[in-house]
């Protein structure tokens, strides 16, 4: 059994690695073909869609794992086409070869699906409207998946972090070391969810092995804060940990306060149930995993 895994350098992709690890031969690829530890791996460039299938003839792989995405919200603004080839034309091209060799793929997908206007998580099947081209490209990459006729898992997250990469929590780690006040936003409303928690669930959905089971759920923590809550909560852990020797004050300010390029959905919840229900699988508060990554970053210090 050989699992292949798109977009091996990234947050969730690195992730991926160690929870697959014992599951059979890992193939990881990156568009660089270097990891993060600056080993070799293949290549597969999602700017250059009609490269993939290829790629996957040589491979042959009986699982595949899609953790390549476009990701930088605010450049999609400016660069369309791209956020388009990553996020939409490859997973539809990578989609298609699975149907057509029988394999099962899983892929991500994003909160940015939604209009934030709600009130309540949102389920599956609650209408997407997405606010920018990121969040539009990534829906088009759902649809394309859903239309190959590939058996899937299309998981949805949100707000993802690890003790690597870039990401919320590493950044107030760094700039509250250096200031003393911050003004973080608090109204905007999610679940900060924590990489390794992704891939491992996403490890534990493979070794289910259920053929006939394709669909999209929603893969986050438990609970909601808003990033304001989330920044507090950063730094209360951080400092309890010793990765901090003071936590700076952290003001809240609205989204006008601090505008960008691309709109970012005010309520981004998403409810879990389905996946907790239809797999058996207990999904931890945030909180819990907030303190797992402080822990292993403050291993990483001693």
């Amino acid at each position: 059994m050989t699992t292949l895994v798109f977009g091996a350098n990234g947050q969730v992709g690195t992730e991926l690695l160690r929870a697959l690890a014992t599951d059979g031969a890992v193939q990881a690829t990156t568009r660089s073909g270097q990891l993060p530890d600056g080993s070799a791996c293949e290549v597969a460039d999602f700017d250059a869609p009609q490269t993939l299938t290829s790629l996957l003839d040589r491979i042959g792989p009986t699982r595949v794992v899609n953790a390549a995405a476009y990701t930088a919200v605010d450049r999609a603004e400016q660069d369309c086409d791209g956020a388009l080839r990553a996020n939409a034309t490859s997973p539809g091209i990578i989609a298609a070869w699975c149907a057509s060799n029988n394999v099962p793929l899983v892929h991500y997908s994003t909160d940015y699906v939604f209009d934030g206007q709600g009130t309540a998580p949102y389920p599956e099947d609650a209408r997407t409207s997405p606010l920018g081209v990121y969040g539009q490209t990534k829906l088009a990459g759902e649809e394309a998946i859903r239309a190959s006729g590939a058996q899937h898992l299309i998981l949805r997250t949100a707000w993802v972090y690890a003790s690597h990469g870039a990401n919320f929590l590493r950044t107030m780690l760094r700039v509250g070391a250096e200031r003393e006040e911050l003004r973080v936003v608090a109204d905007q409303v999610g679940t900060p969810t924590p990489a390794a928690l992704i891939a491992e669930v996403t490890a534990q959905l493979l070794r289910q092995r259920r053929p006939d089971t394709s669909g999209t759920w929603h893969l986050t923590a438990a609970g909601q804060t808003s990033w304001h809550g989330f920044a507090e909560a950063i730094f209360q852990e951080a400092v309890s940990a010793g990765l901090l020797a003071r936590a700076p004050r952290v003001v809240p300010i609205t989204t006008a306060d601090y505008p960008t390029p691309a709109k970012r959905p005010a309520y981004s919840r998403l409810s879990i149930d389905k996946l907790q229900r239809d797999f058996d699988i207990v999904l931890p508060d945030w909180q819990i995993g907030l303190q797992r990554v402080i822990a292993e970053i403050a291993a990483t210090r001693q």
